[in-house]
């Protein structure tokens, strides 16, 4: 006998379960038709907000560091990694998101991981919205510390974990933009609580840069957060940017302590420098380009207004994160299937990743959708209604 029958039966089950996770295979480059398989399909499934992943001067730039640096970072940043266009996308971040300085890492994901490993241990706590990130709560619990979940949003149930706890260091952790919810944290609110109760405050604001405040500076900009308020931010590039990677910005004794201490940070190889000054390009883009916000503010406006006439259930998002719950997973799946039959492409978004009974239709818009693709989808969903049953009610 295989000593992996256990897993063969895990993943059956979780097939039995409507669960199973397959990939697709993309063939061309994103943007809001994409190529799998042979075959075109509408994408409302990327994370490429403001559409900028294939823009031409950002591949420009791409392909003229590529030349002049080669493709790959060849060791890590404390090593000889760290090349002249990490340093110059680093200040352009620090600038960008109004704070002292900015560090890169490879991913979203490890950039959690070594900030709240580095900044915590055995006698401190970490208090997470429970609808964080995964990489959030994977980070609270490897560190050691305390670890509490607060409910989502719930500013009241922070502060009464807050006021019980004696540890030496508290963190209060959350998503700016919520990925599966897509609605924004009440971010001045937790800012308040953290300082009355001598907490750090850390923001996840993977969803929020690029898409949201003055030029895209993010959930932080929207409520006019500083450095003192909110001493921890981490964003990525792979979503509004449309690159690849992720940033932490602060002050310079949080930067150095990363340098020091973050082991996602000095274990592992430099992005590559074409990435960075591929990004130093977006970054540009997303700043002079408030017109891609505007027209993404009006095709979110234009998607939740059909969705409501034909009675969809739609969660409180502003943002182009705008899920469609339907309920049971089968039925998540079904509509995802159907919808792919019409030559539209979006995912099911089902447990583990979001609470049992909340399966969901993850609807992501980009500025690179025109008014016509997203009636085209409207109009695709209207046609499935009958599959998704009594899920497709308000």
């Amino acid at each position: 006998m295989s000593g992996f029958d256990d897993l063969a039966e895990q993943l059956e089950a979780r097939k039995q379960q409507h669960l199973y996770r397959t990939r697709l295979i993309t063939q061309s480059p994103q943007g809001a038709e994409i190529t799998v398989d042979g075959q075109t399909y509408l994408n409302f499934c990327s994370n490429d907000y403001l559409g900028l992943a294939n823009h031409p001067e950002v591949v420009a730039s791409f392909q003229n560091a590529a030349d002049e640096y080669g493709v790959g970072g060849g060791a890590s940043h404390l090593v000889n990694g760290h090349s002249a266009a990490h340093h110059a996308l680093e200040d352009a971040l620090a600038e960008f998101t109004g704070r002292t300085r900015a560090l890169l890492f490879s991913s979203g994901y490890m950039a959690n991981l070594g900030v709240i490993s580095a900044l915590l241990s055995r006698g401190d706590a970490v208090f997470q919205d429970r609808l964080n990130h995964a990489s959030l709560l994977d980070a609270g619990l490897l560190s050691g510390a305390r670890f509490q979940r607060f409910r989502h949003a719930d500013t009241a149930d922070l502060s009464q974990r807050l006021a019980g706890s004696e540890a030496k260091r508290k963190l209060v952790v959350s998503d700016g933009v919520f990925s599966m919810d897509g609605d924004i944290a009440p971010l001045a609110e937790l800012a308040t609580v953290a300082q009355q109760n001598d907490a750090w405050l850390m923001v996840d604001d993977a969803h929020g840069v690029g898409c949201l405040g003055k030029g895209g500076r993010g959930s932080l900009d929207l409520f006019q957060l500083d450095q003192q308020q909110v001493p921890v931010l981490m964003g990525t590039l792979g979503k509004g940017f449309g690159t690849a990677g992720a940033f932490v910005a602060g002050s310079e004794e949080l930067i150095e302590t990363l340098i020091q201490q973050a082991r996602t940070y000095i274990y592992t190889t430099a992005m590559p420098p074409a990435v960075a000054a591929a990004t130093l390009t977006s970054l540009q883009l997303v700043e002079t380009g408030g017109w891609r916000r505007d027209k993404l503010t009006a095709l979110i406006n234009h998607f939740r207004a059909g969705a409501e006439r034909l009675g969809l259930q739609l969660m409180p998002s502003q943002t182009p994160i705008q899920p469609i719950v339907v309920g049971e997973a089968a039925r998540a799946v079904q509509m995802s299937q159907a919808l792919k039959v019409q030559g539209i492409l979006v995912t099911a978004i089902r447990p583990p990743t979001v609470p049992a009974d909340t399966a969901r239709l993850r609807v992501t818009l980009s500025a690179a959708h025109s008014e016509q693709q997203v009636d085209q989808l409207l109009n695709a969903l209207s046609d499935i209604s009958s599959v998704a049953g009594d899920g497709a009610e308000a």
